[in-house]
């Protein structure tokens, strides 16, 4: 129910997604009016693949996430959620309310043992291909052992999701040598050295379009600012170029004779391919869609939800961090015993 455009977009890329992938189940959790309204409105139906699961309320996209916790319990988001928990669902996809996301999943699924927080990872294109960043924006504070964890968890999904042994990590600073950055980012660096991980080292900004490791670590303050600088640079090129064919009769038809290796640049650079935010260090698998994605974006978040399912990666995680020597120190409590991992 949740993004900007709701059931138009979410309801056609289960649809399309399922009409692609024969061995995925998908239970649409919402308003069953609007969702059964959408399924005509494309002329599809539910089925043994498909059904939909009632929930009466909705989190808006400008709800405060403590309020939507404490006074919307039958929420889409919270209903999906308890799905996941009891086993029924595998994973939650949702392009809702990020904040509110982030809490219900803590609050419903908890953490894995070993993981004090979760962290948000997305995939950036890069000249080598892409690399995993996190976290972008779920933990503002971090400590040296958070940065630590969220290594761990960006390594596990790489190795998940891309099949690499021994994925590198890199540390987000100011600077490569070790002596550069606070003090925080110093002793994550130790930790990540004695970790037994592929450690690159310390990495700048540049690194991270440059494609110089698999994995970029950073707290979440750090990692959002450098999305959305990365997303307001992009559009200022795009802007300017689009004003610079257009500007008079023989630019345009510049525009025209190059549109061939435009379109191949779009198709290469297209953010769409990117889509799905995975909510690394819960008892289930989570994902969050941009808010503004279209169905084909949708329908990567879904796939991305089912890789990491068939791939093991909550296990993968849970073995990976009761490895690390700072594991018993500083983990988690809860010992929950993990749901089955099915690829539904």
């Amino acid at each position: 129910m949740g993004g900007d455009h709701g059931p138009p977009v979410t309801v056609a890329a289960v649809v399309d997604y399922l009409h692609r992938s024969p061995g995925t189940d998908i239970i649409l959790v919402g308003l069953p009016d609007a969702i059964e309204t959408e399924l005509r409105t494309i002329r599809a139906a539910t089925s043994d693949r498909l059904r939909i699961h009632p929930a009466s309320e909705v989190v808006g996209m400008d709800e405060s996430p403590a309020l939507a916790l404490r006074g919307k319990k039958n929420s889409s988001m919270r209903v999906a959620l308890n799905l996941v928990k009891s086993g029924e669902a595998q994973a939650c996809v949702s392009a809702g309310n990020t904040g509110a996301l982030i809490a219900t999943s803590r609050f419903v699924l908890k953490t894995l043992h070993g993981i004090d927080r979760p962290a948000l990872a997305v995939v950036l294109p890069t000249i080598k291909g892409h690399t995993y960043v996190l976290d972008l924006g779920a933990n503002v504070d971090c400590s040296a052992e958070h940065l630590l964890q969220f290594g761990v968890m960006g390594a596990t999904l790489v190795s998940t999701v891309e099949n690499k042994e021994k994925p590198s990590v890199g540390l987000l600073n100011i600077g490569e040598e070790e002596i550069k950055g606070n003090e925080v980012v110093k002793q994550a660096a130790e930790l990540l050295r004695d970790s037994g991980l592929n450690f690159y080292g310390n990495i700048e900004g540049n690194d991270i379009y440059k494609g110089t490791t698999d994995v970029v670590v950073c707290d979440g303050f750090v990692g959002n600012v450098a999305l959305k600088a990365s997303e307001g640079v992009a559009q200022m090129l795009s802007t300017y170029l689009r004003e610079e064919f257009r500007r008079n009769l023989l630019t345009r038809f510049a525009g025209f004779v190059a549109l061939p290796v435009i379109n191949a640049f779009k198709r290469r650079v297209d953010h769409r391919r990117y889509n799905g935010a995975s909510l690394l260090g819960l008892r289930g698998i989570v994902i969050k869609s941009h808010g503004s994605a279209d169905s084909h974006a949708f329908g990567f978040a879904i796939a991305r939800a089912v890789d990491e399912v068939r791939g093991g990666m909550l296990h993968h995680i849970s073995e990976r961090v009761a490895q690390l020597p700072h594991h018993s120190k500083n983990s988690s409590s809860y010992s929950q015993p993990l749901a089955e991992e099915s690829p539904a």
